[in-house]
């Protein structure tokens, strides 16, 4: 089996099959719970009583706000306010600001995080988009194919009803053979997919409305370090940290290249991923409709990032840490992982201008941990020595002996709790953590709190009998591991009865939203199917879920009086984004992500330019609460910024970070909900 027939099979199980859905429920209830929320709400900083964390997948700003203008007349920096495209989408007059580069000979023998301008050279036409894993019904995708329509409310209950049919709609049309052969998978349907100009297209065409599955970029941390292109030279007063972000699909067919020359198939034939990273949706054109007209009615920031370079596990526990987790023995203390695990994104030997940029160690399930304090070690060099080149010398936040986790890697819990020592025998799951988290620092002061996975409790069935046919068990394919912050964490996954208190399934939101007992902190992820990554789920099955879950908190006015909702992503999947980036550490910063701030206190319209991360929400609740920062070491520790007011985006005491009250009119309930 090849890898991409591996992976497909994965997908393609996440999304066949499933008839019915059933799920225990757990909610905070009884006299604990009432003491708990009525303590909380008289010791805030704001009338904020709930936070609501919502989390997609993989979008970067310019991805879903490309063109979007505020009615408040509040600024927003995008590809259209820079004239990179024209409000129609066509490339605008400063077009060539986001042109993408490719390396040219002699090719670097060693991992580097920038090229100099005599070592690369324009695309003359952008690599073609590719459906890379995208849902073709020649596979029996997506999913619901042949499932009766009666029967999708019991698959999804994360969707109102009338967006439902979604989850039977989209899929390619195009022969997408989902395996690595000598035929790239172009996506056709994009218009003039094989001659586009070289930078940003409009996701459209023909036969590809709004309502489409599209293919998957490429986004790990070593790559994105190199698809940012950083250096100082490149240094301006508007973008002091020199990351000119133009080598996306560079990077991306060389690491398409890496999985051929694994599996044995010629080289730069099949690159999957192409030009995908370049392309955006189109607001003004009636794309992305419920996050924009939420962004019309609330508050949104165009300055907020991704705080990890690179996939979805290390930014969800960023969000949880404010830190970055390494390989330990399970009681905290530093040990060595597996080899195979170990990255290393040194070219290979003997690069040809097909191989030209292809690492050693750095591919799917292996290359996720690096020792960032040794500078000996392969690729960490680059990134340290560019860290040190900015004026505000920025601390790589990197312990010597620790193998720091940089790529996706499953957690050492399982869902039901138990350790996964197989998995981690093999490296591919990390010894449980001690690293502190935010649940432990809410549970010291009596905060109450949870995080609700979709398809949870399914996950859980499922553990228990693998081999079960029954779709109300199989379902828990689509439970998120990698997002769960807490399941890395010992005090919480490990623990029985932390676990049963704080860890739900996502119809658990729902009914706590409904019934009033919904947590101080809630942090919401969807399952698999509406998340919005791309290939496997739809920016319009994630809208789906953020409407249903908007509709039920409106509908309780009582609770929505004293609740934010922050919509947001993980990160930006790969997809190209105009932003300033600020190095915070080794790991990040990294691209802008769409942030939504949905509450009676939120002034419609209004933008935030305030450099901000997934770390400000921490920052934002221990504001909120009264909380010291999580540790010494964690970025919550980092001051707001201070800015000028002709820059408002670039921090003038870097590393900082905000903490998001700037979203708010606390002094006017007259906002956005109103």
């Amino acid at each position: 089996m090849t890898l991409k027939q591996f992976v497909s099979k994965s997908l393609h199980g996440l999304r066949v099959g499933f008839v019915a859905l059933t799920v225990f429920q757990f909610s905070l209830a009884g006299p604990l719970a009432g003491t708990l929320q009525a303590d909380e709400k008289e010791h805030t900083r704001s009338p904020i009583k709930h936070v609501i964390v919502l989390i997609g997948e993989n979008r970067s700003f310019d991805n879903l706000f490309a063109t979007y203008v505020s009615p408040s007349g509040d600024s927003v920096k995008n590809l259209l306010s820079e004239g990179i495209i024209n409000a129609n989408g066509a490339p605008g007059k400063h077009f060539s600001k986001a042109a993408q580069f490719q390396q040219v000979a002699p090719f670097q023998p060693k991992y580097f995080v920038s090229l100099d301008d005599d070592q690369k050279a324009p695309y003359t036409t952008l690599p073609a988009p590719t459906l890379n894993f995208s849902p073709s019904p020649s596979a029996g995708e997506p999913f619901s194919f042949g499932v009766a329509p009666a029967l999708l409310g019991a698959i999804e209950p994360s969707l109102e009803a009338a967006d439902l049919p979604l989850l039977q709609t989209g899929s390619s049309g195009e022969a997408n053979t989902i395996v690595l052969t000598p035929v790239p998978d172009f996506d056709t349907r994009v218009t003039n997919f094989n001659n586009l100009p070289n930078g940003p297209f409009p996701i459209k065409g023909a036969n590809l409305p709004y309502d489409s599955y599209t293919g998957d970029s490429t986004h790990r941390l070593f790559e994105m370090w190199q698809q940012s292109d950083c250096n100082i030279k490149n240094a301006t007063r508007q973008n002091p940290s020199g990351c000119l972000s133009d080598l996306y699909p560079y990077v991306i067919i060389n690491y398409t290249n890496q999985i051929d020359s694994v599996f044995d198939n010629p080289p730069a034939i099949d690159d999957n991923g192409g030009g995908n990273s370049m392309g955006f949706y189109n607001m003004q054109a009636g794309d992305v409709p419920v996050l924009k007209s939420l962004a019309d009615r609330y508050s949104m920031s165009d300055n907020f990032h991704q705080s990890v370079m690179g996939g979805t596990a290390h930014n969800h526990i960023m969000l949880g840490t404010g830190d970055s987790i390494f390989w330990s023995d399970g009681n905290g203390n530093p040990t060595v992982p597996p080899s195979v695990v170990i990255a290393n994104p040194d070219p290979l030997p003997n690069q040809t201008p097909q191989m030209n940029d292809v690492y050693t160690n750095d591919l799917l399930f292996n290359g996720n941990f690096t020792e960032c304090a040794d500078p000996s070690q392969p690729g960490i060099p680059a990134i340290r020595e560019y860290l040190a080149s900015l004026p505000y010398n920025p601390n790589p936040n990197c312990e010597a002996g620790h193998f720091y986790m940089v790529n996706n890697d499953s957690p050492g819990f399982l869902p039901d709790g138990t350790v996964d020592t197989k998995g981690i025998a093999g490296g591919g799951s990390i010894p449980p953590s001690n690293v502190r988290t935010i649940g432990e620092a809410l549970n010291e002061k009596g905060i109450s709190w949870a995080y609700y996975g979709g398809a949870y409790t399914a996950a859980v069935n499922r553990q228990h009998d693998p081999k079960s046919t029954d779709p109300t068990v199989q379902v828990g394919q689509t439970y998120c591991n990698i997002c769960n912050f807490e399941s890395y964490n010992s005090k919480i996954m490990g623990d029985a009865a932390q676990r049963a208190a704080h860890i739900k399934d996502a119809i658990d939101f729902f009914n706590a939203v409904d019934n009033g007992t919904l947590p101080a902190v809630s942090f919401v992820k969807p399952d698999g199917l509406l998340d919005g990554h791309p290939a496997s789920s739809k920016e319009d099955l994630f809208e789906g879920m953020v409407k249903k879950v908007v509709d039920h908190l409106t509908a309780n006015k009582e609770l929505f009086e004293s609740t934010v909702l922050f919509i947001t992503m993980d990160e930006g999947g790969g997809y190209y984004d105009s932003g300033y980036i600020q190095p915070l550490d080794f790991f990040g910063d990294g691209p802008r992500i769409p942030l939504i701030a949905v509450s009676p206190f939120t002034r419609g319209g209004h933008v935030s330019h305030t450099y901000s991360d997934h770390v400000s929400i921490l920052k934002f609740i221990e504001r909120n609460w009264n909380l010291k920062p999580l540790t010494g070491r964690s970025r919550d520790n980092f001051p707001n910024p201070r800015v000028d007011e002709d820059n408002p985006y670039v921090p003038l005491n870097s590393p900082a970070l905000g903490d998001l009250f700037d979203l708010f009119d606390f002094d006017h309930h007259e906002g956005g909900g109103r």
